[in-house]
C-alpha cells in the first residue's frame, strides 16, 4: 500500500508544485494578470495543439489506436451529460447558473491537467492513448458546452447549428489533433525503404523541425499548469454555496467514480472491456480531473453565469489534488502495476 501511495504522490506533487508556483508569482506581484491572460493565450493557441500534433504523430501506428477505449468514454461523456441535465433542471433555479452546472458535470480540463497526469502514470504509451481520446473528446466537449449554455437561455446568437460548427473549426486543440491524425495516416501510407521505415521522417529527415516541435510540446504543460495557478480568485461566494458543492461533488467525486469506476467492474470482475495499466490512466485524466478553464470564458461569453463558472474552475481544481489522488492509490491497488 505505500508503494501505491508513493507512486500517487509522485504523480500528482509535480503538478500541485508547479499550480502553486503560478500562484505564488501572481501573489508576489512577479507577474500580473495581463502577463498570465496573454500565457494562457500562448499556451491554447500554440503550446497545446502542438502537444497533441505531437503526442499523435509519434504513435506507432494506426493498428495501435484503441477504439475500444475511445467508444467506452464517448458514451459514458454522453451519459454524464444526461445526468447533468437531470440535476441542472432539478436543483439549480437561476437559468444562467443551469447551463454552467451542467457543462462542469461532463467537461473536464483533460488538456491541461488529464494529459500529464497520463504521462506520469503510464508513461510514453499512456500518452498516445489519452491524445487519440483527445481527438475526440475534445470535439464532444465543445458540441455539449455550446448546447449545455444555449438550451436554457434565450438569445438568436446561441441557437443553431452554425455558431456550434464554427467553434469547433476554430478551436486550435481541435486543429492540432487533426494534423497530428493527418501526419500520421500519411505517414502510415508512405513506402518503406529497406529497413522496413518510411521514405520520408519528419524526425530523420527534418530534425530541426522535429526538435522545435518537440521543445514546444515539452513546455506545454508545465507552463499552462504555472498558467492555470496564476488565474486562481478565491471570491467570496455568498449566494451560491449550493451550485458550487453540487457542480464540484458531480465533477470531482461522481463522474470518476462513474467513468473510472464502470470501467474497472468491466474489466477486472466481467471481463467485457480489456482495459489495463496503460488504459486507466487516459479513463482518470478524461474523468478524474476538474472543469476546463476554458469552461468559464465560455460561459462568460454566452450570456451564463461567468462568476459561478469561474468559481468552479477554482474549487474543482484545487480539491481535485484529493481526489484524483485516492483514484490513482485504489486504481493500482485494484489493477496492479
Amino acid at each position: 500500500m505505500s508503494e501505491n501511495f508513493s507512486y500517487a504522490l509522485n504523480a500528482i506533487a509535480p503538478l500541485i508544485l508547479l499550480i502553486a508556483l503560478g500562484y505564488v508569482l501572481k501573489q508576489r506581484h512577479m507577474f500580473d494578470e495581463t502577463f498570465f491572460k496573454k500565457a494562457n493565450t500562448l499556451v491554447f493557441r500554440v503550446c497545446l495543439p502542438v502537444l497533441l500534433f505531437y503526442n499523435i504523430y509519434n504513435i506507432e501506428g494506426l493498428k495501435s489506436l484503441r477504439m475500444d477505449v475511445v467508444g467506452y468514454c464517448m458514451v459514458i461523456i454522453v451519459l454524464l451529460f444526461g445526468l447533468g441535465l437531470v440535476t441542472a433542471k432539478r436543483l439549480i433555479p437561476d437559468p444562467k447558473q443551469k447551463g454552467v452546472i451542467l457543462q462542469c458535470v461532463f467537461r473536464s480540463n483533460y488538456a491541461i491537467i488529464g494529459i500529464p497526469i497520463a504521462e506520469a502514470l503510464g508513461g510514453a504509451e499512456a500518452v498516445a492513448t489519452a491524445s487519440l481520446l483527445s481527438a475526440f473528446s475534445i470535439p464532444l466537449y465543445n458540441i455539449l458546452a455550446v448546447f449545455s449554455l444555449s438550451i436554457f437561455i434565450g438569445g438568436e446568437k446561441n441557437k443553431g447549428i452554425r455558431p456550434i460548427l464554427k467553434g469547433i473549426a476554430r478551436n486550435p486543440l481541435i486543429r492540432g489533433v487533426l494534423c497530428g491524425i493527418l501526419a500520421l495516416i500519411i505517414r502510415t501510407l508512405l513506402p518503406a525503404n529497406a529497413s522496413g521505415e518510411p521514405v520520408f521522417s519528419i524526425r530523420r529527415d527534418l530534425p530541426f523541425v522535429y526538435t522545435a516541435v518537440q521543445n514546444l510540446a515539452r513546455i506545454a504543460s508545465p507552463l499552462a499548469l504555472i498558467v492555470l495557478g496564476g488565474e486562481f480568485t478565491f471570491e467570496a461566494v455568498k449566494g451560491m454555496r449550493k451550485q458550487i458543492v453540487i457542480g464540484t461533488v458531480w465533477r470531482i467525486v461522481l463522474a470518476p467514480l462513474l467513468g473510472v469506476g464502470a470501467a474497472l467492474i468491466l474489466s477486472t470482475w466481467l471481463h467485457l472491456l480489456n482495459f489495463g495499466i496503460m488504459e486507466f490512466p487516459s479513463l482518470i485524466a478524461l474523468f478524474g480531473t476538474p472543469v476546463a478553464v476554458s469552461s468559464a470564458i465560455m460561459a462568460e461569453e454566452m450570456k451564463n453565469d461567468g462568476t459561478l463558472a469561474g468559481q468552479l474552475v477554482v474549487w474543482t481544481s484545487v480539491l481535485s489534488i484529493f481526489t484524483m489522488f485516492l483514484t490513482i492509490v485504489a486504481i493500482r491497488s485494484l489493477v496492479g502495476a
